[in-house]
């Protein structure tokens, strides 16, 4: 089991707890709750495969992620009230899990013998995506289209990765620069609030 693979699980496990808050936070069911655990972990890496061609799907290759989020959910639902003292738990876990799942989307993409740029896309949409379907079916406004740096975080980490890779560094030099590069990037975004500029246009002549 590798320090990929297992960091990957901490981030699956954190997207599936987000999911399951913002779905208690719409007063949905336990169906709704499940679900929208479910399109957080996995929701990314679905919508990649499916742009790619790339089949089996990653749950239906490999069910039991099905369980892991299902599983976290449960817990998350058990627990909620006491997981507010564990925000910065939360913030760390799901940095994680946005770099990670952009180097996984970034590999799958690299195997499948896709150009540089598809490669890095493919990166940003396992690692943001699902967030943005969670958003949506919990009627907010994405994360990702505000002002906060995450997609962006994403771009950077895949690009880190997918340079080296064709640079010739070492595997696993270039997997712990680009993780390290990502985590640190979007920690301090939200530690100092960073974001891009925004784009305000409050004309209604039309």
């Amino acid at each position: 089991m590798t320090l990929l693979f297992v960091l990957y699980m901490a981030g699956l496990t954190a997207s599936a707890m987000t999911g399951a808050l913002a779905a208690g936070r719409r007063s949905m069911d336990w169906v709704g709750v499940l679900i929208i655990a479910a399109v957080t972990a996995l929701g990314g890496g679905s919508t990649r495969d499916v742009l790619l061609g790339h089949y089996p799907l990653s749950w239906v290759a490999e069910p039991w992620y099905l369980g892991v989020t299902a599983g976290a959910a449960l817990v998350t639902v058990l627990v909620a009230r006491y997981l507010e003292y564990l925000k910065y738990t939360f913030l760390f876990l799901d940095a994680i899990g946005l770099v990670v799942s952009t180097l996984i989307g970034c590999d799958v993409a690299t195997q499948m013998g896709q150009p540089i740029s598809i490669v890095v896309l493919s990166g940003m949409i396992t690692g943001c995506v699902g967030g943005v379907l969670r958003d949506v079916l919990c009627n907010q406004v994405p994360l990702l289209f505000s002002s906060e740096l995450y997609a962006s975080v994403s771009v950077m980490v895949g690009a880190i990765y997918v340079g080296g890779r064709e640079l010739g560094i070492d595997h696993e030099v270039v997997t712990v620069t680009a993780v390290t590069a990502g985590l640190t990037l979007r920690l301090l975004a939200v530690r100092y609030r960073w974001g891009m500029p925004k784009f305000v246009y409050n004309k209604d002549w039309f």
